[in-house]
């Protein structure tokens, strides 16, 4: 029972092995020793809380936070002895807290139970019984035989027995996964590719063993043990045979397969659950600056306890005979009196802890997630989709991004490969009207002629005209058709692309002709790379038919041949390459092998490779990016060898992926090397302008991306990542630590020594390997000096490493910005601490008690929140022109621990103006009230509260720069709440209350001018100061987002207040000297110019309080 309860909880997953057996369709043995494994249900969980366990859980993550945790506490101390103050006064704001905090997540948590329910209850067809049966997404037990049709989704990990096509492939997008748009195809083993009805999958009889479940998308390790005719067939289940949860299938009629994960052991699940909960830094921030605040409470709590016990050592007032102790009192301990004092003294300052900045927080996130739904520029029109807030928790963050990590294809690029160039043989050429044209000179051509190349041309060489010019001699015409063939031949059968609709009569039989392929084939392919070359390969004459069990068809002019398709090395990050190994309709058997230049060449035993490098970094400094081909023809002996090693590593259960790749790495060697693609992959509209503008911002891009170094340097270039006035640092190609280590001192001296504003890095994977090694810290603070960073050959490990650097750097880059307003808690209790020098620290409290308890959850809370979510510096539209205007609030500036401590002393100061004002102003006159009544202890009170609560709610005004009716509602409408709720308060008797200390008094203090006069005053005392400050950091220290705040109102006004007008160059003590020359005349108007653009436009919105009027030029 206990165990149920704690993984109910989430605290003890269930054991599991390392392996697990799955029967299909659940067929399992009946020779009764047998003990099925126990699977979960399909059910997807993405909620935090369940009916059970929502109210322990959720008070448990509350009470975590300093704040929660504190006022229970102080709650508990006044349950518990005597306090000034009620319990009410902390309980009641706690509560509130408490349940709205509570309301806010457990809407949340319901949202993400109704989109469960909506998945889990999807519809979904599972073969039981010798039948096709209508059934919810939840009850797919593992085992189970799952029918999927066209575009719908896998409602599980399915294992792939069998599609419409006769090979039982089928084509996925994987989309809402991995971002990848490409589809991906995927294959069914040829035992089971057979079964295609029901009636047929009934019959079969099989096994899966495969690993445990693993968040890794791309890994699956398996075997299908297949029972046919009282013999076990073995064959290997890798990454092509599984179906992920969320992919959707395409191209295909529909599909049957065997669910091997489900609910949230698939691979989706499992990635949503690893992510850890996010914690906003906000939240980490606060509880940083409450517990200085608690520091402070603490202090103030000894402070007044000593100073209790040092005053009543004088005896007329340790007891005074207005205040007689009691024999209990008199015979107590000290030590537990002294506790006992210091526990109240807390309980009397308490509020110094801002409980309701959580509150504030929480909720500002919550409606403002609402926000980003609805803002229009973030609507996609062509898919109608608005922004999706996943966590509302990170809301805060979004302008606070320092670092920008990004991959090149797809992202800086559009993905669309369009085939330009190729090198075959040490012969160039590249795509010019149509054709392929030589770059230089063929063999035993003339200078100066191009060359045109077609099949067309190779296969009717005795018939060329002279508009092709493309001659041999005949010695060497049969190796250059040879060499020819099989680069084209390695390319219409070294991949992976399948085939959606098949017309090729009439296609291949001329020279390249771009329309007429794409218009009759339509290839799809998980790298639009390979989709791009076999696309070429159809143009030029050799065009791929398409697959058939396991035999690749093609055309060469029209001829069809036939090649086995006997084995497929998948493509992998770190061999860099993939091969193929086929037979020819001769029965000879060939490797082909594509890949990146890095992997391929030092494989290569022959042909041009010299020639072919030099071609390959020629196109990669146009930007294309290159691929190369080479081959290898093998024996029967061979042949059996490979054949061998590669059925055992795939069958393997353990060390499968080292097996394959010993195996990979014996057989892709000694070949000979056919020539080299080179294709372009265009950039994205406006890319240039977005890495420009985030540079501005002062947000560093790295490009990450796994092209060779002078291909990702070009594009980093073309795309603007790179700009031609950078200086550009390279640590590539370092083959030790100690070089590296040095190569990265000599940057970091250049970067020091260089007179270069902007510097950009370019490293390579091996030497990213050896900085992270040995040498982070050196290796970071190189990048750190780096506005631009680009590393190439990047293996997706290494890509996950870089982010993970930075991530966790010292700096930790994604910080916050939060609004001010945390301030009025100190100013709010720092009056009682004054209050107790003039009260013998008798712990007598200065406001009432139902003040204490609605200062933060009703008088003051509504202008904050309004604020944080409606608050604009400058119009949107501006900071999109101005993107610079992003660095004001970087680097957390807007929560720095100077802003801190200046808010700090601010509500000092202002503790100090209320308390010392109201004492000098009234304290001791007793004729104010006009009757002759005294100026009583709950008056006085009461004034303080009164010019402490109108103060900060102006305070916040003065900080509000957009205004719009729901601002001036909320301003001013707390204000004249607490007016109201005064005098409705005090001015009845409340039969529920145990006293009434109230009772008319705020009725008596608004009658007295005298009153109304000490509360303006002190108000405009407390807001002066700040408003002179202002002011003068405006003109004096102004930033750039003030710069833009004070713009002009119409055309015809050429010039603002003096003091924001520089000459440049000119400091902004100049501007007073030219201000007191303006006052005696002798400013001239062509001295003045302004520091921003005269094309800034106005804000019709922009009604700040402390935004300075402008003025005519000539008043200047």
């Amino acid at each position: 029972m206990w165990r149920w309860v704690r993984q109910q909880l989430g605290f003890d997953p269930p054991h599991q092995s390392d392996t697990r057996t799955i029967y299909i369709a659940n067929r399992f043995p009946q020779n009764g020793l047998y003990t099925p494994q126990k699977f979960i249900d399909n059910r997807i969980i993405s909620s935090k809380y369940t009916v059970w366990n929502f109210v322990p859980k959720n008070l448990f993550e509350q009470f975590r936070r300093v704040a929660n945790f504190y006022f229970l506490i102080i709650f508990l101390v006044q349950l518990m002895i005597d306090t000034p103050t009620s319990p009410i006064t902390s309980g009641l704001p706690l509560f509130f807290v408490i349940t709205v905090t509570a309301i806010k997540q457990g809407y949340e948590d319901w949202l993400r139970h109704n989109s469960d329910n909506e998945v889990n209850g999807a519809p979904v067809y599972v073969v039981r019984s010798g039948g096709l049966v209508k059934t919810r997404s939840k009850n797919i037990r593992v085992g189970d035989i799952v029918r999927i049709a066209k575009d719908e989704i896998f409602p599980a990990d399915l294992v792939l027995l069998s599609s419409d096509r006769p090979d039982g492939s089928c084509h996925i997008t994987t989309a809402s996964l991995d971002g990848e748009t490409n589809l991906k195809t995927h294959v069914a083993v040829p035992e089971t590719a057979a079964l295609q009805t029901v009636a047929n999958l009934d019959t079969l009889v099989a096994v899966i063993e495969c690993q445990q479940p693993e968040a890794d998308l791309y890994r699956f390790m398996g075997r299908m043990i297949i029972t046919q005719q009282m013999e076990e067939i073995v064959r290997p289940l890798g990454p092509e045979s599984l179906l992920l949860r969320g992919a959707r299938l395409k191209n295909t009629k529909e599909i049957f397969g065997v669910a091997v994960y489900t609910g949230m052991e698939t691979k989706m699940a499992l990635n949503y659950k690893s992510k850890s909960q996010k914690r906003s830094a906000v939240e980490k921030s606060m509880n940083t600056f409450l517990i200085i605040y608690l520091i402070i409470l603490i202090s103030e709590a000894i402070i007044s306890t000593i100073l209790k016990y040092t005053w009543q050592t004088e005896e007329k007032w340790d007891e005074p005979w207005y205040n007689q102790k009691t024999e209990h009192q008199r015979n107590s301990s000290k030590i537990l009196r002294f506790i006992s004092d210091f526990l109240a003294f807390l309980v009397l300052y308490n509020f110094i802890i801002p409980i309701s900045l959580y509150v504030t927080v929480e909720m500002q996130k919550f409606l403002g997630s609402f926000f980003i739904g609805w803002d229009l520029d973030l609507y996609h029109e062509e898919s109608d989709q608005k922004a999706q807030v996943n966590t509302s928790d990170l809301n805060e963050e979004l302008g606070q991004v320092e670092y920008v990590f990004t991959d090149k294809t797809g992202t800086l690029t559009e993905n669309e490969m369009q085939f330009r160039e190729c090198s075959i043989n040490g012969i160039k050429y590249q795509e010019i009207n149509g054709r392929l044209v030589s770059e230089g000179p063929t063999p035993d051509s003339s200078d100066g002629n191009l060359s045109y190349l077609s099949f067309s041309h190779l296969n009717n060489l005795p018939h060329l005209t002279s508009s092709s010019s493309f001659r041999t001699s005949p010695e060497n015409e049969t190796e250059l058709i040879k060499e020819h063939d099989l680069f084209f031949k390695a390319v219409s059968l070294c991949h992976t692309v399948q085939i959606s609709n098949v017309q090729t009569d009439g296609i291949g039989d001329g020279p390249w002709q771009a329309s007429l392929a794409p218009s009759q084939l339509e290839y799809y392919a998980s790298s639009p790379d390979e989709k791009a070359l076999v696309e070429a390969a159809a143009r030029i004459g050799i065009v791929f038919i398409g697959n058939y069990e396991e035999t690749m068809e093609i055309k060469i002019l029209g001829k069809l041949e036939r090649y086995r398709l006997l084995h497929i090395l998948e493509f992998d990050s770190d061999r860099r390459r993939m091969s193929v190994i086929v037979q020819a309709p001769s029965g000879e058997k060939f490797l082909f092998a594509k890949g990146a230049e890095s992997s391929i060449l030092p494989t290569c035993i022959g042909g041009e490779i010299e020639k072919t490098r030099i071609h390959v970094d020629e196109f990669a400094l146009k930007g294309l990016r290159t691929l190369c081909m080479a081959y290898r023809q093998l024996t029967s002996k061979e042949y059996e060898v490979i054949d061998r090693r590669l059925f055992e590593a795939r069958t393997a259960l353990q060390q499968r992926e080292e097996k394959l790749a010993n195996a990979f790495q014996f057989i892709e060697k000694d070949l000979i090397l056919l020539g080299a693609t080179a294709v372009e992959d265009r950039l994205q509209d406006k890319v240039r302008e977005t890495i420009e503008a985030l540079r501005m911002a002062g947000i560093k891009v790295w490009v990450l991306t796994g092209d060779k170094h002078e291909t990702a340097v070009s594009v980093s270039l073309s795309c603007g990542h790179f700009h031609r006035t950078m200086n550009i640092l390279e640590l590539i190609n370092q083959k030790s630590d100690s070089e590296c280590a040095e190569q990265l001192r000599q940057l970091a001296r250049r970067i020091t020594e260089d007179h270069v504003i902007q510097h950009g890095l370019v490293v390579d994977g091996t030497s990213l390997s050896l900085a992270l090694r040995e040498h982070e810290k050196l290796f970071m603070d190189v990048c750190r000096n780096c506005s631009a960073v680009l590393c190439c050959r990047m293996a997706p490990l290494q890509k996950a490493k870089v982010i993970r650097l930075i991530k966790i750097s010292p700096e930790k880059p994604i910080t916050l910005a939060v609004g001010d307003g945390a301030n009025d808690n100190v100013c709010f209790i720092t009056p009682q601490f004054l209050y107790q020098f003039y009260c013998l620290f008798s712990q007598q409290t200065l406001y009432d008690s139902v003040y204490l308890t609605l200062y933060n959850i009703c008088f003051t809370s509504l202008p904050i929140l309004i604020y944080s979510l409606l608050e604009q510096h400058i119009d949107p539209h501006v900071l999109q022109n101005k993107p610079t205007l992003y660095r004001d609030i970087s680097k957390n500036r807007q929560l720095s621990i100077t802003n801190f401590l200046y808010w700090t002393i601010l509500g000092f100061s202002h503790a100090f103006i209320f308390f010392y004002g109201s004492y000098f102003l009234m304290g001791k006159d007793i004729s104010l009230l006009g009757n002759g009544q005294m100026f009583g202890n709950w008056t006085f009170g009461t004034l303080v509260f009164t010019v402490m609560l109108i103060t900060v709610t102006v305070k916040m005004a003065l900080e509000t720069h957009f205004w719009t009716w729901i601002n001036h509602l909320v301003t001013w409408g707390s204000i004249i709440f607490y007016f109201v709720f005064s005098l409705f308060y005090g001015g009845i008797l409340w039969p529920f209350l145990g006293s009434q200390n109230m009772y008319f008094v705020f009725f008596q203090l608004l009658s007295s001018g005298s009153v109304w006069f000490a509360i303006i005053l002190m108000v405009v005392i407390c807001l002066f100061l700040d408003i002179v400050k202002k002011v003068f950091d405006r003109h004096f220290h102004p930033t750039n987002t003030e710069k833009a705040q004070l713009t002009e109102t119409n055309p015809s006004i050429k010039c603002l207040d003096s003091l924001c007008c520089f000459s440049e160059g000119e400091t902004a003590c100049a501007s007073v000297g030219r201000m007191l020359e303006r006052v005696i005349g002798r400013c001239s108007p062509t001295h003045v110019s302004r520091l921003w653009s005269a094309s800034d436009p106005f804000y019709t919105n922009d009604r700040s309080i402390l935004t300075l009027s402008t003025m005519d030029s000539s008043t200047c």
